[in-house]
């Protein structure tokens, strides 16, 4: 078993901060804890830090600081003239991680990239249901299942992928954390030992990092995994101290308790710029932050009702309230930032009395309804009960009565997927890929029903917008059908879109090689400390 380690000793661990060892430790003030370490069971941020980005990797991996998909464990690839057939070439004498649960006795192979996808494609596979509620909200909501004809193994070092159809963003896609490489053989293990589920608790895989031990919502370590492809981290120790208030985690970076933090408060920001200990990183963010109606619950199924609601949301209010200035009203489901981002719709118009006037005329009367608020800081919207609060007051002004409601982190993400939730749900995104697709299919389109479509929204216009814009290589075109598809959106309102923020990212001077990412990631592989 792996040792669980208290958070007092993690950082005691960390003596590097005060000069007092010669090992390195780099200690990452994380601002909530991972659902589990699976990346392809889940899709958020946090988790996939402390579990893809830390252990695994991909065939493919976006090059630091961009969107660009480059070679991984997968040394090249070639694509077939029509479109359907990707072969890629696995680069050899890769191993997996040796921890005190599992001892790999081969090197990666084709079997292991079989596994890593089939488990999420095939009903019948021991693994698809081996977490409770499985529903693999990626590959799913992609629409992979659908996309997919047979993935075959050519040789040990080559994985030939045959598609039913042309899929424009397929190797950004493959780039992405579910689709992240399993080892086979560990799982064979765990599954011949009746223990499956520690996969979820206790991953392996060929990344920069090992998992070393986990307490619960106090503190992960790893190490540095002295076998890696790449070659051995510059930091010899990785913690992860789990500290879900922001105000908390800038006294620890201040302290030098930690190295590095993500979501700062914005009123802290200055602060922060004008401490000579810190430097502080920022872009604009690839984000979005919404709120969902359930389009499937009266009256939200009424494309009006939820017009006239989101015209009734002061958004600048919000952004004034909540990020002090730090971001801007949203208007697209997508960030400006995206290429295909459609600058001519106009938003809705903050006016109180046309909202009240469109709600009476759609027989609106006495509406209670909850909105939900979301626990933790993300980058999108870094306090959502106080943005909740906001229009909580907001709808109250035009007669619809709101109760705010949350939950802890992972029972908020996971309800919030039911098809017969009530109310509107606050959540937001972070592309993984930078594809409009990764917004608009992923979060939008039919497939995501039950998983990343809070809204609960299928549209067959939409959806055949976004469908025809993946099949087709053409950037001109995929960019006129995005441009149509968020006039469609914007015409039906299955969210009120609420703000874009910029990605700020304080730490410690003496972190070197941090790349901020415009994924939203936090990755640690190339990092130093000199101080």
């Amino acid at each position: 078993m792996f040792k669980k380690l208290t958070f007092a000793a993690a950082l005691a661990a960390a003596t590097v901060l005060s000069g007092a060892a010669s090992a390195k430790t780099f200690v990452y003030c994380s601002e909530a804890s991972p659902e589990g370490f699976d990346p392809g069971l889940y899709t958020g941020g946090n988790t996939f830090d402390a579990s893809a980005h830390a252990v695994y990797n991909g065939l493919l991996q976006f090059k630091p600081g961009t969107t660009e998909p480059v070679a991984a464990l997968a040394e090249s690839w070639e694509i077939s003239d029509d479109g359907l057939q990707y072969t890629f070439k696995l680069r050899p004498g890769v191993k997996f991680q040796t921890t005190e649960f599992f001892t790999p006795s081969r090197e990666l192979n084709a079997d292991d990239v079989i596994f890593s996808f089939e488990r999420q494609w095939k009903a019948d596979n021991p693994w698809n249901k081996y977490v409770e509620g499985a529903s693999w909200e990626y590959f799913a909501g992609m629409g992979m299942g659908d996309l997919l004809d047979k993935i075959e193994k050519v040789d040990d070092l080559t994985v030939r992928f045959t598609l039913k159809r042309k899929e424009a963003p397929f190797l950004a896609n493959v780039a992405m954390p579910f689709a992240y490489i399993m080892s086979k053989e560990y799982a064979d293990k765990l599954q011949a030992d009746g223990k499956m589920n520690q996969l979820n608790q206790m991953p392996l895989g060929t990344g920069p990092f090992q998992f070393v031990g986990y307490q619960q919502d106090a503190v992960i370590r790893y190490k540095a995994n002295a076998d890696y492809w790449a070659g051995k981290q510059k930091i010899d120790d990785l913690v992860f101290a789990i500290t879900t208030d922001a105000s908390v985690r800038y006294q620890k970076l201040k302290a030098g308790e930690c190295h590095l933090m993500p979501y700062p408060n914005p009123a802290d920001v200055e602060a922060m710029k004008a401490d000579p200990n810190l430097k502080v990183s920022e872009q604009e963010g690839l984000n979005v932050a919404y709120l969902a109606y359930n389009t499937t619950q009266a009256p939200f199924d009424k494309p009006e009702v939820r017009k006239a609601l989101n015209m009734a949301i002061n958004k600048q209010a919000i952004v004034d309230g909540v990020f002090q200035g730090l971001a801007s009203p949203a208007k697209n489901p997508i960030p400006p930032t995206m290429w295909s981002y459609n600058n001519a719709i106009e938003d809705d118009k903050y006016d109180p009395e046309a909202a009240r006037k469109m709600l009476e005329e759609a027989g609106v009367k006495d509406l209670s309804m909850k909105v939900w608020a979301m626990p933790v800081s993300r980058p999108y919207m870094v306090n959502a009960r106080r943005a909740a609060e906001l229009i909580q007051a907001d709808f109250e002004k035009v007669g619809v009565k709101v109760e705010v409601v949350s939950y802890e982190w992972a029972e908020y993400l996971d309800k919030s997927k039911a098809k017969d939730r009530d109310g509107a749900v606050i959540l937001g995104w972070t592309g993984d890929n930078g594809d409009p697709d990764n917004f608009l299919d992923t979060l939008l389109g039919c497939d995501a029903v039950g998983g990343n479509n809070r809204a609960q929204w299928c549209d067959e216009e939409f959806d055949d917008l976004v469908s025809k814009a993946k099949e087709t290589n053409d950037l001109a075109e995929r960019t006129k059908l995005y441009e149509e598809a968020q006039v469609v959106f914007k015409k039906k309102a299955p969210w009120a879109t609420l703000d874009h923020s910029l990605a700020i990212v304080p730490m410690r001077k003496g972190v070197e090689g941090f790349h901020q990412s415009p994924l939203g990631d936090f990755k640690f592989d190339g990092v130093d400390i000199t101080e």
